[in-house]
């Protein structure tokens, strides 16, 4: 069991008040990195990587950051926030350094996905939990509930978003667009990576821990509105980010054939751009207790869906932004929405790993865009009827929600 320090630790002072910040400068660098991959996928496609490798590519990042999610907010229970966050910008440093060195090695841009996914996976797990506990006393001053889960959210948030667009405009107009983007990213993490030196822990190390086994369950994930209202939501987050801005791009690229890594860029600047924007509007929506803000966040996807229906059976590009739209408020909303059912129903030595779990299934959406490549390379079924299922799809867990909305 994880213990916060009180005040009387020696290692909280005047100047952690505002400790959050370096953190969430950390989250932001490291969020930049995992996604500034993103609106390269049309680049890499475009120079003649096939498109389900490359879909790959995008996914294999979850293979870094399942495990480092699951393990990460566990151990950092165990053994404090620090020591297990203050790696994570290296490791986005390495991963990125072997993306920009890589270009022409597949195996060198998995292991570089994975590294960021390593890191990304710590961040979330780890350094949202942190910053979850900078944001409140004794820490800081005292706050508006749901704080922290706001500001984790909007690092994330902000760092895919920023990330993504400065990428995709230095790959299309800026030189050594195989590298510049992902060598600004280690510069970035290195300066993160002095940041956290001077933030304090805020959970007293465990003197006699258990066996690591028994650390790793996180018994909260067994609650009945984690299962039937959190995870249904959280399955949807990654697969509106991955539909919106991996795959859209690459059916719209025989219409922008001018500039198709900017138009990537672009899109994935929208989608992220309305999922911050919305946060904090989302916020003072949430009704405790009830299903507001989920099932609004489900009727976006939905609605977002069939927009993608329509958008790839006529490859209209004012159709891909309003789908782009549409999936980023649904994300941006369902991540906050997520967040703040942990924050409420997370104990202190849950917090981590239950920030773990909801992430690592979130994070499964993104293995969406190789499904969809294999089942239409392999069987032929047309991206507009894949869209369509999928809305259903987000349909039945709407009506799961609504069916468990007491639970």
């Amino acid at each position: 069991m994880s213990t916060v320090l009180s005040p009387a630790s020696p290692a909280i002072g005047a100047r952690s008040t505002r400790a959050w910040l370096s953190v969430s400068a950390a989250i932001f660098a490291i969020a930049w990195g995992g996604n500034e991959f993103t609106p390269l996928l049309v680049m890499y496609k475009r120079d003649g990587l096939p498109v389900t490798t490359v879909d790959l590519l995008l996914f294999e990042y979850v293979l870094g950051i399942v495990p480092a999610l699951l393990i990460g907010g566990p151990l950092s229970d165990r053994y404090g926030r620090r020591p297990l966050m203050r790696p994570a910008p290296l490791i986005a440093a390495a991963g990125s350094l072997l993306l920009a060195f890589g270009s022409e090695s597949v195996p060198m841009l998995s292991a570089g996905r994975v590294l960021c996914g390593v890191a990304l996976g710590l961040a979330m797990a780890v350094g949202s939990s942190w910053l979850k506990e900078l944001s409140q006393p004794p820490f800081a001053a005292e706050s508006a509930s749901g704080a922290g889960a706001r500001r984790s959210a909007m690092s994330l948030t902000s760092g895919f978003g920023v990330g993504a667009g400065v990428a995709g405009v230095l790959a299309q107009w800026g030189p050594w667009p195989d590298s510049l983007p992902y060598l600004i990213n280690v510069a970035l993490c290195a300066g993160a990576a002095a940041l956290l030196f001077r933030v304090p822990e805020t959970t007293a190390p465990q003197p006699n821990p258990a066996r690591l086994r028994d650390d790793l369950k996180v018994p909260a994930a067994g609650l009945h509105r984690f299962r039937f209202v959190v995870l249904p939501l959280a399955i949807w987050l990654f697969t509106c980010s991955a539909v919106a801005y991996a795959v859209m791009p690459t059916l719209m690229m025989p219409k922008v054939q001018g500039a198709p890594i900017a138009f990537s860029a672009l899109i994935t600047v929208i989608t992220l751009g309305c999922g911050f924007a919305i946060q904090s509007v989302a916020r003072r929506i949430d009704k405790p207790g009830g299903i507001r803000l989920p099932a609004l966040a489900l009727s976006l996807v939905i609605g977002g869906m069939a927009l993608a229906a329509a958008a790839s059976a006529t490859l209209t590009l004012w159709l891909t932004i309003a789908t782009a739209v549409a999936l980023g408020l649904g994300f941006g909303i369902g991540m906050v929405a997520g967040l703040l059912e942990i924050e409420r129903m997370a104990q202190p030595r849950d917090l981590a790993g239950l920030n773990a779990v909801y992430y690592a299934v979130s994070y499964l959406g993104f293995g969406v865009p190789a499904v969809m490549a294999m089942l239409h390379g392999g069987t032929g079924i047309g991206y507009p009827a894949m869209f369509i299922a999928l809305a259903f799809a987000a349909a039945g867990c709407l009506t799961l929600l609504a069916r468990n909305r007491r639970g």
